[in-house]
């Protein structure tokens, strides 16, 4: 009796290490495949940004320091490895871009180009996606990183060397609150 005991204790035990490896392994392919859905919305940003500078380019030229920051920053982040660097030089690169539409506001001709236009659009559609998709990674890993610090799961990630994944968050300068100075004078409005 006491060996049929031992034996279903010995089968739970197993069945539970079994389940617990496979529902961590499991999350972190939904993490990873989060992350995936990450990069090809900014594979898409990487793309826009070359014509968005051509078409900027054309009417402000003597900008020329702009769109060199815009293209290194853009360089930086297609070359970036790690999850980490990946964040850093995307946060870095969205800073890149205000500059360039804070260019663009300065010239009504450009803001008013078909073709500035649509990439305009195709830019913040994609930002949106880039955002949901930032969401949705954001959960995988908040979900991953609590199963793999609750017990008693946490014994076996420990045991199997599962990491943490880090949240993409927001860079300073999106958490920063706009200032808005109305009474400063518009261009073309001098008094």
């Amino acid at each position: 009796m006491f060996g049929w005991i031992l034996l279903i204790v010995v089968v739970l035990i197993a069945v539970w290490l079994w389940a617990t490896y496979n529902g961590l392994i499991k999350s972190r392919n939904q993490t990873d495949e989060a992350w995936s859905d990450i990069d090809v919305q900014l594979k898409r940003r990487h793309d826009l940004i070359p014509n968005l500078i051509a078409t900027v380019q054309g009417y402000a030229s003597h900008e020329s320091s702009v769109f060199t920051k815009v293209t290194e920053a853009r360089s930086q982040a297609m070359q970036a490895n790690s999850i980490d660097d990946k964040i850093a030089a995307e946060n870095q690169l969205m800073g890149t871009l205000k500059s360039l539409f804070a260019v663009a506001e300065n010239y009504p001709e450009l803001k008013a180009n078909q073709n500035f236009l649509q990439l305009q659009t195709e830019l913040a559609d994609t930002e949106n996606k880039v955002q949901a998709a930032r969401r949705f990674y954001n959960g995988n890993v908040r979900d991953f990183n609590t199963k793999i610090q609750v017990f008693p799961t946490n014994m076996i990630a420990n045991a199997l060397s599962f990491k943490a994944y880090k949240f993409f968050e927001a860079g300073e300068d999106e958490k920063a609150v706009p200032v808005v100075n109305f009474n400063q004078p518009t261009q073309g409005n001098h008094q």
